[in-house]
């Protein structure tokens, strides 16, 4: 069973809230094995659809999309004593399940592009209710743990 340290959790719920109706995202990093600090990151969905809508349809209220700044901290911490251990991210009013579009973002040519694991938080009006964590596994995200508030 994967453990997230409570005040990790709380602090991502929060978060959640605080960016609610709209889907936020972060990271989870510390030394390996003991996450101990969840790290805000910007969700570029908006801009990237006011640019883009074609090719970006979705925006912040259904989709996230990690900053160039922050995919560099991600990429960067991968390689010292305090990786990033866990991308989060939060679903607006339908659950934590890992769709369709996670799957293809996390691994968009069938691979997975940062050996980490995923938390979805089910973020709704009245509050964040838990979250869900999944990992690549046997060629596919599985669910892993299960966290409720």
């Amino acid at each position: 069973m994967v453990t997230l340290p409570p005040a990790v959790l709380e602090a991502i719920y929060r978060h959640a809230e605080e960016g609610h109706p709209e889907e936020v995202c972060g990271v989870i990093l510390g030394p390996r094995g003991a996450p101990d600090e969840a790290r805000r990151c910007e969700n570029r969905q908006n801009a990237l659809h006011a640019e883009d809508p074609a090719h970006f349809p979705r925006d912040a209220r259904t989709a996230y999309n990690l900053g160039p700044k922050d995919l560099f901290f991600l990429d960067r911490s991968l390689r010292s004593d305090r990786p990033v251990q866990v991308i989060y991210h939060s679903h607006v009013d339908v659950g934590a399940y890992f769709s369709a579009e996670d799957v293809l973002a996390a691994a968009p040519d069938g691979e997975p592009l940062y050996p980490v694991d995923y938390l979805v938080v089910d973020a709704r009006r009245d509050g964040a209710k838990g979250a869900k964590l999944f990992r690549w596994v046997e060629g596919g995200f599985r669910q892993i743990a299960a966290f409720s508030r």
